[in-house]
Protein backbone atom coordinates (compact mmCIF):
# COMPACT_ATOMS: atom_id res chain seq x y z
CA UNK A 1 0.00 0.00 0.00
CA UNK A 2 1.23 3.32 -0.98
CA UNK A 3 2.23 6.50 1.67
CA UNK A 4 -0.38 8.72 0.66
CA UNK A 5 -2.96 5.81 0.83
CA UNK A 6 -2.24 5.19 4.51
CA UNK A 7 -1.77 8.59 4.93
CA UNK A 8 -5.79 9.41 4.02
CA UNK A 9 -6.97 6.45 6.15
CA UNK A 10 -5.07 8.00 8.74
CA UNK A 11 -6.76 10.58 8.03
CA UNK A 12 -10.19 9.77 7.71
CA UNK A 13 -10.01 7.94 10.91
CA UNK A 14 -9.25 11.36 12.71
CA UNK A 15 -12.02 12.44 11.21
CA UNK A 16 -14.15 10.48 14.16
CA UNK A 17 -12.41 11.21 17.28
CA UNK A 18 -13.48 12.58 20.35
CA UNK A 19 -15.26 16.06 20.10
CA UNK A 20 -13.99 19.84 22.04
CA UNK A 21 -15.63 20.13 25.10
CA UNK A 22 -18.29 22.89 25.10
CA UNK A 23 -18.33 25.50 28.71
CA UNK A 24 -21.01 26.11 30.55
CA UNK A 25 -22.87 28.93 30.28
CA UNK A 26 -23.01 30.77 33.13
CA UNK A 27 -26.50 31.58 34.91
CA UNK A 28 -27.98 34.51 35.90
CA UNK A 29 -31.19 35.84 36.62
CA UNK A 30 -33.04 37.30 32.92
CA UNK A 31 -34.58 40.59 33.17
CA UNK A 32 -38.32 40.61 33.80
CA UNK A 33 -39.03 41.06 30.31
CA UNK A 34 -37.30 40.51 26.97
CA UNK A 35 -36.30 41.90 24.56
CA UNK A 36 -37.40 45.38 26.19
CA UNK A 37 -34.90 47.47 23.20
CA UNK A 38 -33.17 47.46 20.09
CA UNK A 39 -31.58 43.60 19.27
CA UNK A 40 -28.27 43.92 17.40
CA UNK A 41 -27.28 41.03 15.19
CA UNK A 42 -23.92 41.34 14.23
CA UNK A 43 -22.80 39.79 10.74
CA UNK A 44 -19.08 39.11 9.82
CA UNK A 45 -19.56 38.63 6.53
CA UNK A 46 -20.05 41.39 3.65
CA UNK A 47 -23.68 42.60 2.75
CA UNK A 48 -25.80 40.53 1.07
CA UNK A 49 -23.46 37.33 1.72
CA UNK A 50 -25.76 34.70 2.33
CA UNK A 51 -24.73 35.31 6.12
CA UNK A 52 -26.54 38.76 5.54
CA UNK A 53 -29.47 37.57 3.63
CA UNK A 54 -29.96 34.94 7.13
CA UNK A 55 -29.77 37.36 9.70
CA UNK A 56 -31.89 39.66 7.87
CA UNK A 57 -34.75 37.19 7.30
CA UNK A 58 -34.59 36.21 10.71
CA UNK A 59 -34.72 39.60 12.17
CA UNK A 60 -37.70 40.67 10.51
CA UNK A 61 -39.33 37.39 11.92
CA UNK A 62 -37.74 38.15 15.88
CA UNK A 63 -38.74 41.24 15.61
CA UNK A 64 -42.31 40.63 14.72
CA UNK A 65 -42.42 38.06 17.24
CA UNK A 66 -40.97 39.06 20.19
CA UNK A 67 -42.04 42.79 19.40
CA UNK A 68 -38.28 45.07 19.53
CA UNK A 69 -36.75 45.25 16.43
CA UNK A 70 -33.72 43.61 15.80
CA UNK A 71 -31.60 45.17 13.61
CA UNK A 72 -28.62 43.36 11.45
CA UNK A 73 -25.29 45.13 11.95
CA UNK A 74 -22.66 44.29 8.92
CA UNK A 75 -18.88 43.99 10.24
CA UNK A 76 -16.57 42.53 7.85
CA UNK A 77 -12.99 41.75 7.64
CA UNK A 78 -10.38 39.41 8.91
CA UNK A 79 -12.14 36.26 8.48
CA UNK A 80 -14.94 37.13 10.77
CA UNK A 81 -12.86 38.04 13.72
CA UNK A 82 -13.16 41.45 14.21
CA UNK A 83 -17.12 40.90 14.50
CA UNK A 84 -16.53 38.25 16.86
CA UNK A 85 -13.78 40.15 19.11
CA UNK A 86 -16.64 42.66 19.30
CA UNK A 87 -19.25 40.79 20.76
CA UNK A 88 -17.12 38.87 23.39
CA UNK A 89 -17.02 42.24 24.47
CA UNK A 90 -20.67 42.89 24.70
CA UNK A 91 -22.41 43.32 28.36
CA UNK A 92 -24.00 39.21 27.91
CA UNK A 93 -27.32 40.79 28.71
CA UNK A 94 -29.42 39.41 24.99
CA UNK A 95 -29.09 42.64 23.32
CA UNK A 96 -26.15 42.10 21.19
CA UNK A 97 -26.13 38.86 18.58
CA UNK A 98 -23.26 37.32 16.46
CA UNK A 99 -24.15 35.75 13.22
CA UNK A 100 -21.97 32.65 13.60
CA UNK A 101 -21.13 30.28 11.23
CA UNK A 102 -18.30 27.47 9.92
CA UNK A 103 -15.74 30.11 9.40
CA UNK A 104 -15.70 30.62 13.41
CA UNK A 105 -15.31 26.88 13.77
CA UNK A 106 -12.26 26.63 11.68
CA UNK A 107 -10.46 30.24 12.64
CA UNK A 108 -10.25 28.43 15.88
CA UNK A 109 -7.50 26.01 14.44
CA UNK A 110 -6.45 28.77 11.55
CA UNK A 111 -5.45 31.47 13.81
CA UNK A 112 -3.24 30.39 16.62
CA UNK A 113 -2.98 34.64 18.50
CA UNK A 114 -6.58 35.25 18.76
CA UNK A 115 -7.93 37.88 21.73
CA UNK A 116 -10.58 35.96 22.15
CA UNK A 117 -11.71 32.11 22.62
CA UNK A 118 -14.74 31.44 20.23
CA UNK A 119 -15.37 28.27 21.94
CA UNK A 120 -15.27 29.92 25.57
CA UNK A 121 -16.28 33.46 25.26
CA UNK A 122 -19.61 33.08 22.69
CA UNK A 123 -21.99 30.89 23.66
CA UNK A 124 -24.67 28.99 21.42
CA UNK A 125 -28.34 29.90 20.63
CA UNK A 126 -29.09 27.60 17.35
CA UNK A 127 -28.16 26.44 13.78
CA UNK A 128 -30.54 27.60 10.92
CA UNK A 129 -29.27 27.23 7.98
CA UNK A 130 -26.37 25.02 6.00
CA UNK A 131 -25.03 23.65 2.93
CA UNK A 132 -22.30 23.36 0.11
CA UNK A 133 -21.99 22.20 -3.59
CA UNK A 134 -19.17 21.18 -5.50
CA UNK A 135 -19.20 22.54 -9.36
CA UNK A 136 -17.40 22.47 -12.08
CA UNK A 137 -16.87 24.57 -15.56
CA UNK A 138 -18.69 23.27 -18.43
CA UNK A 139 -15.37 22.63 -20.28
CA UNK A 140 -14.43 20.27 -17.35
CA UNK A 141 -15.63 16.98 -19.03
CA UNK A 142 -16.05 14.94 -16.01
CA UNK A 143 -20.25 14.92 -15.18
CA UNK A 144 -19.53 12.72 -11.81
CA UNK A 145 -17.54 13.01 -8.77
CA UNK A 146 -15.59 9.43 -9.85
CA UNK A 147 -15.38 11.35 -13.32
CA UNK A 148 -13.96 14.17 -12.11
CA UNK A 149 -10.87 12.41 -9.74
CA UNK A 150 -10.06 10.02 -13.06
CA UNK A 151 -10.04 13.40 -14.79
CA UNK A 152 -8.17 15.50 -11.75
CA UNK A 153 -5.15 12.50 -11.52
CA UNK A 154 -4.40 12.54 -15.16
CA UNK A 155 -4.19 16.37 -14.97
CA UNK A 156 -2.25 16.55 -11.77
CA UNK A 157 -1.86 20.11 -10.86
CA UNK A 158 -3.24 21.35 -13.78
CA UNK A 159 -6.38 21.73 -12.67
CA UNK A 160 -7.18 25.47 -10.33
CA UNK A 161 -9.51 25.08 -7.43
CA UNK A 162 -11.04 28.38 -6.45
CA UNK A 163 -11.92 29.76 -3.21
CA UNK A 164 -13.84 32.82 -1.13
CA UNK A 165 -10.32 33.07 0.67
CA UNK A 166 -7.86 31.32 2.66
CA UNK A 167 -8.93 29.08 4.93
CA UNK A 168 -12.14 30.04 4.33
CA UNK A 169 -15.48 26.89 4.71
CA UNK A 170 -14.68 26.66 0.81
CA UNK A 171 -11.25 26.57 0.83
CA UNK A 172 -11.32 23.93 3.88
CA UNK A 173 -13.88 21.54 1.91
CA UNK A 174 -12.12 21.86 -1.39
CA UNK A 175 -9.14 20.58 1.09
CA UNK A 176 -10.64 17.46 2.62
CA UNK A 177 -11.69 16.40 -0.86
CA UNK A 178 -8.41 16.99 -2.08
CA UNK A 179 -6.77 14.69 0.50
CA UNK A 180 -9.62 11.98 0.39
CA UNK A 181 -9.64 11.51 -2.88
CA UNK A 182 -6.09 11.78 -3.62
CA UNK A 183 -5.71 14.81 -5.84
CA UNK A 184 -3.65 17.49 -7.13
CA UNK A 185 -5.60 20.60 -7.18
CA UNK A 186 -3.92 24.38 -7.39
CA UNK A 187 -5.80 26.15 -4.77
CA UNK A 188 -6.33 29.77 -6.10
CA UNK A 189 -7.65 31.88 -2.89
CA UNK A 190 -10.14 35.22 -4.24
CA UNK A 191 -11.85 37.94 -1.90
CA UNK A 192 -14.85 36.68 -1.15
CA UNK A 193 -17.24 34.35 -3.58
CA UNK A 194 -18.50 36.74 -6.14
CA UNK A 195 -15.30 37.36 -7.72
CA UNK A 196 -14.16 33.26 -7.21
CA UNK A 197 -17.30 32.35 -9.03
CA UNK A 198 -16.78 34.84 -11.77
CA UNK A 199 -13.87 33.17 -13.28
CA UNK A 200 -15.26 30.39 -12.15
CA UNK A 201 -17.83 31.01 -15.48
CA UNK A 202 -14.76 31.92 -17.50
CA UNK A 203 -13.23 29.16 -17.14
CA UNK A 204 -10.28 30.70 -15.84
CA UNK A 205 -10.47 28.28 -12.44
CA UNK A 206 -12.07 25.14 -13.40
CA UNK A 207 -13.63 23.68 -10.10
CA UNK A 208 -15.31 25.72 -6.53
CA UNK A 209 -16.78 24.46 -3.26
CA UNK A 210 -19.40 26.79 -2.89
CA UNK A 211 -23.04 28.25 -0.99
CA UNK A 212 -25.31 27.75 -3.01
CA UNK A 213 -27.16 30.93 -2.60
CA UNK A 214 -24.07 32.09 -4.97
CA UNK A 215 -24.16 29.35 -7.26
CA UNK A 216 -27.61 28.27 -7.44
CA UNK A 217 -28.98 30.47 -10.38
CA UNK A 218 -25.30 29.53 -12.43
CA UNK A 219 -26.31 25.46 -11.95
CA UNK A 220 -29.83 26.10 -13.07
CA UNK A 221 -29.00 28.42 -16.13
CA UNK A 222 -26.35 26.04 -17.10
CA UNK A 223 -23.56 27.80 -16.44
CA UNK A 224 -22.16 25.26 -14.16
CA UNK A 225 -22.32 21.85 -13.49
CA UNK A 226 -22.91 20.87 -9.85
CA UNK A 227 -20.83 17.09 -8.98
CA UNK A 228 -21.96 16.69 -5.81
CA UNK A 229 -23.24 18.46 -2.50
CA UNK A 230 -21.15 18.68 0.41
CA UNK A 231 -23.97 17.27 2.99
CA UNK A 232 -24.76 13.85 3.79
CA UNK A 233 -28.30 13.87 2.05
CA UNK A 234 -29.14 15.19 -1.19
CA UNK A 235 -30.77 18.68 -1.55
CA UNK A 236 -34.82 19.52 -2.03
CA UNK A 237 -33.87 21.64 -4.86
CA UNK A 238 -30.78 19.97 -6.38
CA UNK A 239 -32.79 16.25 -6.39
CA UNK A 240 -30.27 14.77 -9.29
CA UNK A 241 -27.60 15.87 -7.27
CA UNK A 242 -25.78 13.37 -5.63
CA UNK A 243 -23.45 13.62 -2.60
CA UNK A 244 -19.51 13.58 -2.29
CA UNK A 245 -20.32 11.23 0.32
CA UNK A 246 -21.70 8.39 -1.89
CA UNK A 247 -18.67 8.40 -3.75
CA UNK A 248 -16.08 9.34 -0.86
CA UNK A 249 -17.50 7.60 2.33
CA UNK A 250 -17.20 9.66 5.11
CA UNK A 251 -16.61 13.21 3.19
CA UNK A 252 -19.09 15.85 4.89
CA UNK A 253 -18.18 19.95 4.98
CA UNK A 254 -21.41 21.43 4.96
CA UNK A 255 -21.08 25.22 5.51
CA UNK A 256 -23.56 26.84 8.37
CA UNK A 257 -24.98 29.71 9.82
CA UNK A 258 -26.50 30.36 13.20
CA UNK A 259 -26.75 32.35 16.03
CA UNK A 260 -24.64 33.03 19.27
CA UNK A 261 -24.31 35.63 22.41
CA UNK A 262 -21.47 36.58 24.85
CA UNK A 263 -20.75 33.77 27.57
CA UNK A 264 -22.86 34.57 30.16
CA UNK A 265 -26.16 35.39 28.93
CA UNK A 266 -29.07 34.67 31.04
CA UNK A 267 -29.98 30.88 29.88
CA UNK A 268 -33.88 32.21 29.98
CA UNK A 269 -32.72 34.73 27.22
CA UNK A 270 -30.91 31.89 25.43
CA UNK A 271 -33.85 29.77 25.79
CA UNK A 272 -36.03 32.60 24.35
CA UNK A 273 -33.88 33.32 21.55
CA UNK A 274 -34.00 29.56 20.46
CA UNK A 275 -37.29 28.95 20.82
CA UNK A 276 -38.06 31.82 17.81
CA UNK A 277 -34.96 31.06 15.87
CA UNK A 278 -36.45 27.62 15.60
CA UNK A 279 -39.78 29.18 15.04
CA UNK A 280 -38.12 31.29 12.22
CA UNK A 281 -36.99 27.81 10.47
CA UNK A 282 -40.39 26.39 10.61
CA UNK A 283 -41.89 30.04 8.91
CA UNK A 284 -43.30 28.71 5.54
CA UNK A 285 -42.44 32.24 4.26
CA UNK A 286 -38.40 31.95 5.89
CA UNK A 287 -38.61 28.08 4.58
CA UNK A 288 -39.46 29.09 1.02
CA UNK A 289 -36.92 31.98 0.82
CA UNK A 290 -34.21 29.55 1.98
CA UNK A 291 -35.51 27.40 -0.63
CA UNK A 292 -35.40 30.25 -3.29
CA UNK A 293 -32.33 31.44 -2.08
CA UNK A 294 -30.55 27.41 -2.02
CA UNK A 295 -30.44 27.24 1.18
CA UNK A 296 -31.20 24.35 3.83
CA UNK A 297 -33.37 25.48 6.67
CA UNK A 298 -32.15 22.58 9.32
CA UNK A 299 -34.83 21.02 11.91
CA UNK A 300 -35.27 22.94 15.40
CA UNK A 301 -32.00 21.65 17.50
CA UNK A 302 -31.43 23.11 21.10
CA UNK A 303 -28.79 25.14 22.49
CA UNK A 304 -26.59 21.90 23.43
CA UNK A 305 -26.80 20.39 20.25
CA UNK A 306 -25.61 23.47 18.26
CA UNK A 307 -22.61 23.16 20.77
CA UNK A 308 -22.00 19.81 20.20
CA UNK A 309 -22.13 20.31 16.10
CA UNK A 310 -20.14 23.63 16.72
CA UNK A 311 -17.08 21.63 18.83
CA UNK A 312 -17.55 18.50 16.28
CA UNK A 313 -16.57 20.75 13.42
CA UNK A 314 -13.88 22.79 15.84
CA UNK A 315 -12.51 19.26 15.84
CA UNK A 316 -12.64 17.84 12.62
CA UNK A 317 -11.63 21.53 10.53
CA UNK A 318 -8.37 21.64 13.49
CA UNK A 319 -6.96 18.09 11.66
CA UNK A 320 -8.07 19.24 8.26
CA UNK A 321 -5.74 22.30 8.82
CA UNK A 322 -3.16 20.96 10.38
CA UNK A 323 -2.93 17.66 7.52
CA UNK A 324 -2.94 20.78 5.00
CA UNK A 325 -0.65 22.70 6.25
CA UNK A 326 -2.93 25.92 5.93
CA UNK A 327 -1.73 29.23 7.34
CA UNK A 328 -3.96 32.77 7.02
CA UNK A 329 -2.95 35.26 4.67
Amino acid sequence: MQLDQLKRREFISLLGGATAAWPVVARAQAPISYPARLVKIIVSQAAGSASDIVARLVAQFLSEKLGQQFLVEVRPGAAGNIATEAVTHMPPDGYTLLLVNSQNAINVALYEKLSFDFAHDIAPVGMVESVLVMEVHPSVPAKTVPEFIAYAKANAGKLNMASAGIGGPQHIAGELFKFMAGVNLTHIPYKGSTPAVTDLLAGQVQVMFDVTPTSLPHIKSGKLRPLGVTTTERLPFLPDVPTIDSFLKGYEAAGWIGFGVPTGTPPEIIATLNKQTNAAVLDPHIRQRFADLGAVAVPPNSPDEFAKFIAENIDKWTKVIKFAGIKPE
